[in-house]
């Protein structure tokens, strides 16, 4: 990933942010539950600790996933990988690049969003925990999952702990209704998202026409993941004031990203090279987008029975289906014009050259990925 100096050092200031949101998680982490008062010591503060303050650090500290920003020699933060946050782009978008002097009116926003930032991060990880469980994922990039570290019992109630924690720190009003919309907005997709492994649902959109599925994909996607996107976004410019308008254009941008960096994790369920040992893994589930893609019959023949969707029979029809290399470069480009329609609305609020290079090194964590992606596909179809 290349970094856009324009008129200072970009990468140092996201990197000053970065480093601060890592010590307020610090912060965060030192008291994650008071003990009652004569506690220290006794048994019952034993049973804390081991069951919600080491779940607890183990479930924020585990990697947030893309390493952003390697570490570098005598950058803010030290040795650790820096990971910038939109929350921090919203400030210096809407509030300049030079940081508030105590006691003026900008200081009170840089708290709310220092605040915002570490409540975000927070509730992306109570995410984690809770969807593992319901997946039954094993491993979260490259780690072992909190539930199997710790047992599904503690996870839940680690994930659903760090939701009202979040909350209580974020604090503003105005945050908070931001959170709680967007807390509620990931539960619903999550919930449609189970229910495509349920037999009633799987039937329902085994019979389908092409466009409602899509359309079922697109409302289940936008709230499961678009949210991700969203949620630090919105909570920002919950606690800056931002106009309606600017903040209804950005919510739609980040809307779009997350449908792409969905897109973008369907599709490679399907390509070696970038999913690696996991390759297929989700291919049986009727929550991908290839496999929604691939109900229509090839070739004219009669379409699948619902009862049969499941399993390997699920599996050997998709990936013997004539038309899937030419869906999966289809996918591929729609989540490449979507990240790429995305960040234009995002450059058009920009307020600067500045604030477009920090955005533009915030979210190509992942974005130069979706292009990689589209980029290896379209060689092997010789396009």
């Amino acid at each position: 990933m290349t970094t856009t100096t324009v008129g200072r050092d970009v990468e140092a200031v996201v990197r000053a942010d970065a480093a601060l949101l890592e010590a307020d998680l610090d912060r965060f982490l030192a008291t994650p539950a008071k003990e009652p008062s004569g506690a220290p010591g006794s048994v019952y503060g034993a049973a804390l600790r081991r069951a919600l303050h080491a779940p607890v650090a183990d479930a924020v500290g585990s990697k947030a996933g893309q390493e952003a920003l390697r570490p570098a020699p005598g950058a803010p933060g030290g040795g650790r990988a820096l990971r910038p946050s939109m929350v921090y782009w919203a400030y210096r978008n809407y509030r300049g690049f030079d940081g508030p002097a105590p006691g003026d009116a900008q200081d009170d926003a840089f708290a709310a969003v220092r605040r915002a930032a570490v409540a975000v991060r927070v509730l992306l990880k109570a995410a984690v925990a809770l969807d593992d469980v319901q997946d039954g994922s094993t491993v979260r990039y490259g780690e072992p999952a909190l539930h199997i570290t710790h047992g599904v019992p503690l996870a839940v109630n680690t994930g659903s702990w760090l939701v009202a924690a979040a909350l209580a720190h974020a604090a503003d009003p105005a945050v908070v209704d931001s959170l709680l919309a967007s807390v509620a907005d990931g539960f619903q997709g999550q919930a449609v998202d189970i229910a495509t492994r349920a037999p009633g649902t799987r039937a329902e959109l085994a019979r389908a026409p092409h466009p409602e599925r899509v359309s079922f994909w697109e409302a289940m996607a936008a709230l499961k993941t678009g949210t991700l996107f969203r949620m630090p976004l919105d909570a920002a410019l919950a606690a800056l004031r931002v106009v309606a308008d600017e903040r209804g254009t950005l919510n739609e941008a980040m809307r779009q990203l997350g449908l792409a960096s969905q897109l973008f994790n369907d599709v490679t369920d399907f390509v070696p090279e970038f999913a690696g040992a996991r390759t297929h893994e989700d291919c049986d589930g009727l929550g991908n987008r290839v496999v929604l893609e691939l109900l229509d019959s090839p070739d004219g023949a009669p379409p699948p029975d619902p009862e049969e969707l499941t399993g390997e029979r699920l599996r050997s029809y998709v990936l013997g289906h004539p038309g899937l290399d030419r869906r999966l470069l289809a996918l591929s480009a729609e989540a490449a014009e979507r990240k790429r329609a995305a960040k234009e609305a995002v450059r058009r609020v920009c307020r600067s050259a500045d604030s477009a290079a920090y955005f533009d090194l915030t979210i190509d964590r992942k974005g130069h990925l979706i292009d990689r992606l589209h980029d290896t596909l379209r060689g092997r179809s010789g396009a």
